[in-house]
């Protein structure tokens, strides 16, 4: 029988790279997301059947153990930048990476990654980091050998953050830059995918790892 995976938030940014790689080695790949309609771009990343969109509400029990049944990976991306109704970012964040960890175990899924982010700290005074460390917690604690990828800044075609600057440059000759002595150490879209198939894949050489530039994340996996 074909492998599966699930991806929750596999139409995203990352989960995308993730979801086309997956394809690539073979297994079936199941891409959880509010909107399957809006995700069926992932289809042709594999043979017709292969890479299919499924509705998910991470913040219902139900609907997550729905979306996992049968998989042996199971791969969460979902992340929010800014919170949107009930999608908080505890609810998200923190209450679905745990959510998701202690179904995957209850139904035995042999692998869990939760793509999680550099910098997250229970302390911090920022909600995103606050709740990205609150999932990592909750998710290795209800599946310890749940692997952890923290990346930097992630760029590539699609992403939000560098497009945002190219645009800026279109309107003028000036760039306005705010925290100029800021330093970033970005990481391809597509290297934090490789990470996260090589932990899917029992892979791994960590239970967590930092993600940021080149050398470090490839030496990583």
């Amino acid at each position: 029988m074909t492998r599966l995976v699930t991806i929750f938030g596999g139409s995203g940014f990352v989960g995308r790279y993730i979801a086309r790689r997956m394809a690539k080695e073979g297994w079936r790949v199941r891409v959880a997301v509010r909107r399957p309609n809006e995700a069926l771009f992932v289809r042709p990343y594999g043979t017709p059947g292969q890479v299919e969109p499924v509705a998910c509400n991470i913040r219902d029990d139900a609907s997550v153990r729905a979306a996992l049944l049968g998989a042996q990976a199971v791969v969460n991306c979902v992340g929010i930048l800014n919170r949107s109704g009930k999608n908080t970012f505890d609810a998200v964040q923190a209450d679905g990476a745990a959510r998701i960890a202690r179904i995957a175990a209850a139904e035995g899924v042999a692998n869990l990654v939760q793509i999680s982010a550099i910098g997250a700290d229970a302390a911090s005074d920022s909600d995103y980091s606050r709740s990205k460390a609150l999932g990592e917690e909750a998710a290795q604690a209800a599946f310890p050998s749940a692997v952890i990828l923290r990346p930097s800044i992630i760029f590539g075609t699609e992403d939000g953050f560098f497009n945002r600057f190219a645009a800026m440059t279109r309107m003028g000759p000036v760039l306005p830059v705010v925290g100029a002595e800021t330093r970033f150490q970005p990481v391809y879209v597509d290297d934090v995918a490789q990470a996260a198939v090589k932990a899917a894949l029992g892979q791994a050489a960590l239970v967590s790892m930092n993600l940021a530039g080149p050398r470090w994340t490839r030496s990583a996996v």
